[in-house]
């Protein structure tokens, strides 16, 4: 008796190279994830509200706040 050899489809064939391209694709934003260098901005002090009142002041609530909004 002669051994039965596994055929191969097209199917699995395509599954495992989706497999392979999917792994390949997180390997690379892990790294570059990994990589990446936080980039800070300079201090800047605070501007003098105006005297009649009004006016925008970006005080700490409000760079909280855009913080959260960075996707």
């Amino acid at each position: 008796m002669s051994k039965a050899q596994p055929q191969t489809s097209r199917r699995g064939v395509m599954a495992a190279l989706g497999l392979a391209t999917t792994a390949v694709a997180s390997l690379v934003v892990a790294r570059k994830s990994a990589t990446e260098v936080a980039v800070v901005a300079p201090e800047v002090p605070p501007a003098q509200a105006p005297k009649a009142g009004g006016g925008y002041s970006e005080s700490e609530h409000v760079k909280r706040y855009y913080k959260t909004t960075l996707v």
